[in-house]
């Protein structure tokens, strides 16, 4: 029996794919590492594909999604530049296509990451299309849950595009992106040899979200209970994004109802700091990163001495020491002590997102579509796409 099983008997209707979508993570994990493992063919993700677009000259790679998916590209990007070497941009797709001119670069090579779960968005099948218009040489992988995907079927007419189609149980169906977004961020990353497969991080990854999903279910009911009224998670590098990940998640299940807010804990001070008050959760991601760790430490260190939020939780892979330390509120990533940051993402953003679950049945929401108004979708709605006046395509440069 899985831990959504034992759970539906407990949730209201509403929740229970948002239930099921959060609990089934660690388990769907492993069939994406298999997947990608099983790459092959001439027009699947093979790794001599990876290989000649990274061996590109002046390659220019472009992390894009619109929404949870957007901040997936800004998970990866410290990471991949690091990896790579390569100058590497996390742009939204709702940016590309508001502003294509602005973002594209016709003489740089350029390779267009896309991540989609549903990939039926219009801004997720423009900014494709406006890459190649702007781009002389564009190439194109793909990264979504949805077998059906308008964007699958455009990448699949290109011979400068692949295609990863993650497995059918990532393809979430609720309104908020949960395994689909942790999923969607370990494929990428597997792809680009950011984390070791089985034998390497992989495993200690599923192992602490297995044990943030069991033993922090306690912790997380505790702090709903305390009804917050704002709540801010900081992050630095990698987990930079993932706060902002995790912040969308609270506002989308509480559907507006909870302010969420999000930063580096170096730029939370400029200003952004004046959000806490007493009715005010800071939650911080820290880095393992022996420098940047210093700086997330410190702020911690401040915030909890001023006492002025209510509760300053942390996320931890490595033991808090000395006036740091507050046991009650250090949650500890257990087997991950040397992982790279790019690794904590995943059991911090599991954690977050039984925090937002909880919070929505408290609210009296239904997580699996908690929009009471109806103004937001699960696939973004009523979007025209604008056609670029003036583009001008050298008709000599090859396409395909």
């Amino acid at each position: 029996m899985s831990p959504s099983d034992t759970l539906d008997e407990f949730i209201p209707p509403g929740a229970r794919w948002t239930v099921r979508e959060i609990a089934q993570q660690p388990s769907v994990w492993a069939r994406v590492q298999a997947l990608v493992a099983m790459q092959a063919g001439p027009r699947e993700m093979t790794p001599a594909f990876i290989a000649r677009c990274l061996a590109t000259p002046n390659l220019r790679i472009v992390l894009t999604g619109a929404g949870s998916s957007a901040f997936i590209g800004q998970c990866l990007a410290p990471a991949l530049m690091r990896q790579t070497g390569l100058r590497v941009d996390a742009v939204a797709t709702t940016d590309l296509v508001a502003g294509p001119h602005l973002y594209f670069q016709r003489e740089v090579p350029t390779l267009l990451v896309s991540f989609a779960r549903s990939g039926s968005s219009p801004e997720s099948a423009a900014a494709l299309e406006l890459a190649d218009q702007f781009v002389d040489d564009c190439q194109h992988l793909v990264f979504t849950c949805n077998p059906d995907s308008l964007l699958q079927r455009l990448a699949a007419e290109r011979g400068n595009a692949r295609t990863l189609l993650l497995p059918v149980e990532t393809h979430d169906r609720s309104f908020a992106m949960t395994s689909s977004f942790t999923s969607l961020l370990l494929a990428a990353a597997q792809v680009f040899g950011l984390l070791a497969p089985a034998g390497g991080q992989a495993p200690a990854i599923s192992a602490a979200a297995s044990a943030v999903l069991a033993q922090g279910l306690v912790l997380a009911e505790q702090l709903v209970e305390q009804r917050f009224e704002r709540v801010v998670y900081l992050g630095s590098n990698e987990l930079q994004g993932l706060a902002r990940e995790a912040a969308l998640k609270l506002l989308e299940l509480s559907d507006g109802r909870i302010v969420a807010s999000h930063d580096s804990p170096l730029g939370f001070r400029h200003g952004p700091k004046t959000i806490v008050n007493d009715r005010t959760l800071v939650v911080m991601f820290v880095s393992n990163d022996p420098y940047t760790r210093q700086y997330d430490l410190d702020l911690l260190h401040e915030l909890r001495r001023d006492g002025r939020a209510a509760r300053v939780l942390t996320l931890s892979a490595q033991p808090l020491q000395g006036s740091c330390a507050s046991p009650a509120d250090d949650v500890l990533l257990e087997g991950l002590a040397d992982a790279s940051d790019l690794a904590l993402a995943f059991p911090c953003i599991v954690f977050a997102q039984r925090f937002a679950l909880l919070q929505s049945l408290r609210l009296g929401l239904s997580p699996d579509n908690p929009s009471v108004s109806g103004t937001v979708s699960r696939v973004v709605r009523g979007v025209t796409i604008h056609p670029f006046p003036d583009v001008e395509i050298d008709p000599d440069v090859p396409r395909h």
